[in-house]
């Protein structure tokens, strides 16, 4: 996986292809997924019985609903430990917790309630009720906070992504996080990763959905999540559009600029973390499910048959999108080096120890985490790179951000005729 860049899910699922989803002791069924919002939707809805004209509601599907893709670069510079970790962002709405999730829920009709509270006993009895009441609850804890990655204490109060909270075992809580083995976390630990993030300490929304879904209402949520899409992509930002990809090509080899990585990067400290969150943000190995432009095309082919209109020539553009964005991965960590290649390995044996095998995965993952962490630190300290060799990555990884750009505008215009064409439908 560390080779291809596919998430363990994913991989499994080529080479087994669909599984009947595990039941926990708590009956909700763990089926895996790669956009952690999406996923933990889809999870939900089914575990409440939601159909549509009697299927269930695929993660394609919910990832449209909620907005489909997005854009955004940051290059952060942190003085506390003297890192430099890109983000990357690929869903809607990626910076704001919550927000796709509750506008995919508004957009489907799906009822929730919603908590944000700053304190710690009513959030922590507000989750405990409805995991009690049988009503699987999705939170956004803190990532390091949770455990079960063992990420290093720099990362502690850095953010996460959300996950379910879907049942009881022992003393802990049952969580999803795209898994398919249970995983637990201790209540306390639960608790005290929810309200880490000042932004959104404690948010919880519980669905709570009262029947199937009306065609016609996932079509309505189809259009207006993509729609969304398609007028976010295609507007000015230089920093949540299209225009971020261009304007991070030109920094990779702009020594000029404050933020051109020349620059940054010019004595090489903490260039192989940023080169590492490049990879492991772009790539399905990592934890937030990667580029995301191979699940817009799966949920383009999903919504032909609900919008009524052909929608294959979209999904293939937005493939192409995807090649061009492994592509960048693999100049963003070339697996030539051979510490980079072992970033790679253990950046993807901590995700398929946690998604794989959950609990029992545990020990494996707290041993490549270790690993991965200290060789980052080390990694950081003194590049594996010649001042040549950085020159050359450079210009290699900005050529490529831009055949990125060249690829998504016209996948995004694609999309825009899909929608036209479902308007007239």
């Amino acid at each position: 996986m560390a080779r291809t860049g596919e998430s363990y899910t994913t991989a499994h699922r080529h080479v087994a292809g669909p599984a009947p989803a595990p039941a926990t002791s708590a009956g909700y069924r763990l089926r895996g997924g790669q956009h952690p919002d999406s996923a933990a939707l889809a999870g939900v809805l089914a575990h409440h019985g939601v159909r549509c004209a009697g299927a269930e509601l695929s993660e394609a599907l919910l990832f449209g609903a909620a907005g489909g893709p997005g854009a955004g670069y940051i290059l952060w510079e942190f003085a506390h430990d003297g890192s430099r970790p890109v983000v990357l962002g690929f869903s809607a709405d990626w910076q704001y917790a919550g927000r796709a999730t509750l506008a995919a829920l508004d957009r489907l009709g799906v009822a929730a309630s919603v908590q944000r509270t700053g304190g710690a006993a009513g959030a922590a009895r507000a989750l405990a009720g409805a995991v009690d009441g049988g009503r699987p609850a999705l939170v956004w804890p803190d990532r390091h906070g949770l455990g079960y990655r063992h990420l290093p204490a720099a990362l502690d109060g850095m953010g996460g992504h959300v996950v379910v909270v879907h049942g009881r075992a022992g003393d802990g809580y049952l969580v999803d996080d795209r898994s398919l083995a249970p995983l637990t976390v201790p209540v306390p630990v639960l608790d005290a990763a929810r309200a880490r993030v000042g932004s959104y300490r404690n948010l919880l929304v519980v669905p709570e959905p009262a029947g199937d879904l009306a065609p016609a209402v996932l079509r309505s949520a189809l259009v207006a999540g993509l729609s969304q899409a398609a007028d976010r992509l295609g507007g000015t930002s230089a920093s949540f559009a299209l225009p971020a990809w261009r304007k991070w090509a030109r920094l990779v080899t702009d020594g000029r600029a404050a933020k051109g990585w020349p620059r940054v990067f010019a004595d090489g400290r903490g260039l192989a973390g940023a080169l590492a969150s490049v990879w492991e943000g772009a790539s399905p190995a990592g934890s937030t499910g990667g580029h995301l432009r191979d699940l817009t095309a799966d949920c383009l082919d999903a919504a032909a048959p609900v919008l009524d209109v052909p929608t294959a020539a979209a999904a293939a553009a937005w493939r192409e999108a995807g090649a061009a964005w492994a592509a960048v991965a693999e100049a963003a960590l070339p697996v030539d080096v051979p510490e980079f290649a072992r970033l790679r390995e253990l950046t993807a044996a901590v995700e398929e120890a946690v998604q794989a095998d959950g609990d029992a995965g545990a020990p494996a993952a707290a041993a490549a985490a270790a690993e991965l962490w200290e060789l980052r630190a080390r990694l950081d300290a003194a590049p594996p790179l010649t001042p040549d060799d950085r020159d050359a990555l450079f210009a290699d990884l900005g050529a490529r951000l831009h055949a990125v750009h060249a690829a998504e505008a016209p996948a995004v215009g694609e999309l825009a005729a899909v929608l036209a064409r479902a308007s007239r439908a």
